[in-house]
C-alpha cells in the first residue's frame, strides 16, 4: 500500500489518544495520530515522523502521522503506526494466493456471532474466517501484542474459536508493521487475558500466523512469516 502526500516531521509530543504536536519545516502543526494505542516507546520527543498530508474541508488536521523511525539492537528501522494498515496489507497479501488459491474468494468484514471479523475466505471446499492484528511493539527483536489492554482483541479470539468448533478454518493473522523481527508473542505483562485466550484459541484449532512487513516513509508491503511463540 502507498501514501500520498508524505513529508517529514520531528515528533514533539501527543496531546490525547487522536492528536499529537509534530514539527514540519520549522513550524508546529497538529496532526492526526492515526493509532489509539499507548506506543510511548514510539512516540518520544524529537523523533524522526513521516507524515500524509490530507488537506480536506472537514478535517480539523491537515496531517497524518503514519510512520516513525527507532533505534533498536544498534539500527535504525522504520515502524509503520497506521492502526489501519494492516487490514489492507493483509488483503494485498491474500489475493498474492500466499495462504489460499489465486481463485479464492475473500470477502472482507464479515459478521461471525456477536463480531465483526476482517475476513471470510472460500477456496474449493475450505471456508474460513480471519481476524488480523496490527502489532508495533517491538524489544530487542522480538514483537508484542499487544501494547494496551484489548478486550476486543479477546472477543475476536472467542469468535474464532467458536468458528473453528463450529467446523471453519479460523486464522489470526499478526501483521508486524516493521521488518527484522525474531518473533511475536503475546503481551502477557500488559493483557494477561489476552495471551490466556491466544493459548486457548490455538488448542482450539485456530491457526496463529505473523508476517512482517516491508516499510518505507511512504509505503507498506507485506514481508516473510515469523514465528509466533505463545
Amino acid at each position: 500500500m502507498k501514501y500520498e502526500n508524505v513529508c517529514r516531521g520531528k515528533f514533539i509530543r501527543r496531546l490525547n489518544r487522536f492528536i499529537a504536536e509534530v514539527e514540519i519545516q520549522g513550524r508546529t502543526e497538529r496532526v492526526h495520530v492515526k493509532n489509539t494505542g499507548r506506543c510511548r516507546e514510539l512516540l518520544l520527543p524529537g523523533t524522526l515522523c513521516f507524515l500524509s498530508y490530507q488537506d480536506k474541508k472537514e478535517r480539523k488536521t491537515k496531517y497524518d502521522l503514519i510512520t516513525v523511525e527507532k533505534e533498536t539492537r544498534g539500527r535504525k528501522i522504520l515502524i509503520n503506526m497506521d492502526s489501519q494498515a494492516p487490514n489492507t496489507v493483509a488483503w494485498e497479501w491474500l489475493r498474492l494466493g500466499e495462504l489460499f488459491s489465486a481463485e479464492a474468494v475473500v470477502r472482507r468484514e464479515v459478521r461471525f456471532g456477536d463480531s465483526r471479523l476482517d475476513f471470510y475466505i472460500e477456496d474449493g471446499e475450505k471456508k474460513c474466517y480471519m481476524e488480523v492484528k496490527g502489532v508495533t511493539l517491538e524489544d530487542e527483536g522480538t514483537a508484542a501484542f499487544p501494547d494496551a489492554p484489548t478486550e476486543r482483541g479477546v472477543r475476536h479470539l472467542e469468535e474464532l474459536i467458536r468458528a473453528a468448533q463450529r467446523g471453519y478454518e479460523a486464522y489470526l493473522l499478526f501483521v508486524v508493521q516493521m521488518q527484522g523481527v525474531k518473533r511475536v508473542v503475546p503481551n502477557e505483562n500488559t493483557h494477561p487475558a489476552f495471551a490466556k485466550t491466544l493459548r486457548k484459541a490455538a488448542l482450539a484449532g485456530v491457526k496463529i500466523l505473523a508476517i512482517d512487513c516491508r516499510v518505507t516513509a511512504d509505503s507498506l508491503e507485506s514481508g516473510r512469516y515469523v514465528p509466533v511463540e505463545y
